[in-house]
């Protein structure tokens, strides 16, 4: 019998502890399991830990799944153990597992294999962005990163407002922190000044910052300090 791959969320920020975001019902989950396949092995040690998994972590095992496992063999590496009827559990580097991240492998090699794929609950910045953004949560889209070099990032951004005007549909993309200030600016010098834009960062965490203001408005604003925390950004 296959074993079983569990979809382990972990908080969105090193300051917020792990069950002040996680229900319950994923401690027994957790605690269950001694094989993960993780996104960086030092994150995952130290969430479980913060977690206080029942088992010792010197005890587990930690398999890494990350933007430069291959797809292919190296994947199915991963996959042997569940075949052989050992249960596992992924675990990101921040929020849910397989949501713009590289976890999304595993579970595509499981479903090829016919082996039960489990999502447990947890918080997805994606998700809370768009909840607390004010613009249309029944039709948007998440887009990933922009282009690095700003003149294709601003035909990107271009791109991204004609479909949230033409379709109504939200835009929602993300950037790493030391992308955060020029790409604000950029967005602040392309977009039209009616154009709402949702700043999202630190969701979950005491600094929690999260504003929606047209670009007129977010022209005279003053910005939030924005070079140390990745943010997610939405077009409406």
């Amino acid at each position: 019998m296959y074993g079983t791959l569990y979809l382990i969320p972990c908080p969105i920020s090193d300051e917020t502890a792990p069950w002040d975001v996680l229900p319950a019902a994923n401690r027994a989950v957790m605690d269950s399991l001694d094989y993960f396949i993780v996104e960086n092995t030092r994150t995952a040690r130290r969430f479980l830990s913060k977690a206080g998994a029942a088992r010792p972590i010197d005890t587990l095992c930690f398999r890494e799944l990350n933007e430069h496992t291959v797809a292919g063999r190296e994947v199915e590496e991963l996959v042997k153990p569940l075949v052989e009827g050992r249960s596992a559990g992924v675990i990101s580097e921040a929020g849910v597992p397989g949501v713009a991240d590289p976890g999304a492998l595993v579970v595509e090699a499981c479903h090829r294999r016919g082996i039960r794929v489990v999502p447990l609950v947890g918080p997805s910045s994606i998700v809370m962005a768009v909840m607390a953004s004010g613009l249309n949560g029944q039709s948007f889209a998440f887009n990933g990163y922009l282009p690095v070099k700003p003149p294709e990032r601003v035909q990107a951004i271009r791109r991204f407002e004609r479909r949230a005007h033409a379709e109504g549909q939200s835009q929602l993309f993300i950037e790493a922190p030391y992308r955060n200030v020029k790409l604000m600016e950029q967005l602040l010098q392309t977009l039209a000044p009616e154009t709402r834009l949702t700043v999202a960062m630190d969701i979950t965490a005491p600094g929690e910052f999260i504003r929606t203001l047209r670009v007129r408005e977010w022209r005279a604003a003053e910005l939030p300090a924005m070079n140390k925390r990745p943010a997610i950004f939405i077009i409406g």
